[in-house]
């Protein structure tokens, strides 16, 4: 039997513990990256198009919300399937909520330099110290008028003259990939197109969001270039309308898998893509050195727990998004581990190196934040409260680690809801799913413990 737990979207929420090892058939939304990029690009072609399985979540919310501001038509009635309309020409003028979505702030500002007016960028106030300056020196550079000038980041206005030469452009990709991708969106839609060159100390993280965006351009018959390490050319033309259905979000699968594999249990999420740029498809590797079976079947990906869990040296850069459901995991492992190449998450919906070691550390484990990632050794942890900042991501860590540790509470669940509405339903669902699991087991057991007798 599952011990009572509180299944709350808003407000503290105590994490439910596992009386069972995790077993379970976990379906999954849609992906965000996904959603959010198909639904600009449908905002840029060239004529009407449909996307099945968009994710509903707050995110993708405000992604739709910003596009009508710009005149681009949604018709989402239908759960299934949205119906996107784009303008003949971008036009008009109004507020943009970006709310907490990096997709938002940093993809949208490049369509909205092609309109005729002036829009206004607004965002939650933890948005505000999201870095947004090279994106912005970038729009500036290209003549696009901002208010203030020297903005580098939320709030701002931009003005744009209706449309954007476009042309060569520096940027320091080095804090977000996001630039990249927001420039390489909107580029065919400029009269130049765009040439984009990163310069800057580091490398540019979570490339394979690039490679996605990449591979949805070119779907829609872009012209894309990538004619030299750190270069990227799109040439000027028109993006092809396509009809798309959004694969599951292989990021929020992470929390679940990992349930299986914090309980030694075992955990499937079916439709798992045998091809794919998102950068959540590295948990497959990840868990493998953790010592998880991993088995992508007919049935989908199959994570399987392994006891003892192993010490891991990961890097990771390309997935960064995954860090704090690693974390858990490395908190609770009884060797020591490290993860690195993740300097840059100090800006994203919070600094979550700073704030993954003390929430850990408070419950006990034994963490110490790096310049560019987290070590830890191994502690036997307890509960306690554990801050979630606002940030679904964290949120995510305190659930897993709740399943072992007994008295783990969140400050809020709410948050979960900018990338996957109703996770704490789907959550006491997969436990659920134990319990019953767990029965039949018990039931089999003592119906052959009856015939041996």
């Amino acid at each position: 039997m599952v011990i009572p737990r509180r299944a709350l979207e808003s407000g503290p929420w105590a994490a439910p513990v596992a009386a069972e090892p995790v077993h379970a058939t976990v379906r999954l939304p849609g992906s965000k990256s996904e959603t959010n990029r198909a639904l600009v690009l449908a905002a840029l072609s060239d004529g009407p198009s449909q996307i099945r399985n968009g994710l509903e979540a707050r995110d993708t919310r405000l992604m739709r919300d910003a596009l009508r501001v710009l005149g681009v038509t949604i018709d989402d009635s239908d759960a299934g399937v949205w119906r996107v309309t784009p303008p003949a020409r971008f036009s008009g003028s109004g507020t943009i909520d970006c709310g907490l979505a990096g997709t938002v702030m940093r993809f949208v500002p490049p369509i909205a330099a092609l309109t005729d007016g002036t829009v206004e960028f607004t965002g939650d106030a933890a948005a505000e110290v999201r870095p947004m300056g090279p994106l912005l020196d970038a729009l500036y550079d290209l003549g696009v008028g901002l208010d203030p000038v020297q903005a580098t980041g939320l709030p701002f206005r931009l003005t744009g003259t209706g449309e954007v030469a476009g042309g060569p452009l520096i940027v320091d990709a080095s804090t977000s990939s996001q630039y990249i991708s927001g420039l390489l969106l909107a580029g065919a839609r400029y009269r130049n197109g765009i040439d984009i060159r990163h310069r800057g100390a580091t490398t540019v993280p979570s490339r394979p969001n690039i490679d996605m965006t990449i591979s949805m351009l070119r779907e829609r018959g872009v012209h894309v270039e990538l004619s030299a390490p750190d270069r990227w050319i799109v040439a000027p033309g028109p993006i092809r309308a396509k009809d798309v259905t959004i694969a599951p979000d292989l990021s929020n699968a992470a929390p679940f898998l990992a349930a299986g594999v914090i309980t030694m249990g075992s955990v499937t999420v079916p439709d798992w893509p045998t091809v794919t740029d998102q950068p959540g498809d590295h948990i497959r590797r990840i868990l493998t050195e953790f010592g998880s079976r991993v088995e992508l079947t007919p049935a989908g990906l199959v994570v399987t727990g392994q006891y003892p869990l192993q010490g891991v040296d990961l890097d990771l850069h390309d997935c960064s998004e995954l860090t704090p459901v690693v974390a858990a995991l490395a908190a609770i492992t009884p060797e020591p581990c490290r993860i690195r190449g993740v300097a840059h998450i100090r800006g994203h919906e919070t600094d979550r190196l700073k704030a993954l070691a003390t929430e850990l550390n408070q419950l006990g484990a034994h963490v110490r934040e790096e310049s560019d990632g987290l070590s830890f050794r191994p502690r036997v942890l307890h509960g306690g409260d554990f801050a979630t900042y606002a940030d679904h991501r964290m949120a995510h860590a305190g659930a897993v680690l709740g399943l072992i540790v007994d008295g783990v509470v969140l400050d809020d669940i709410s948050c979960t809801s900018k990338t996957m509405t109703g996770f704490s339903a789907l959550w006491d669902d997969m436990l659920d799913q134990s319990a019953e699991y767990a029965f039949g087991q018990s039931g089999a057991d003592a119906q052959a413990q009856g015939q041996d007798s």
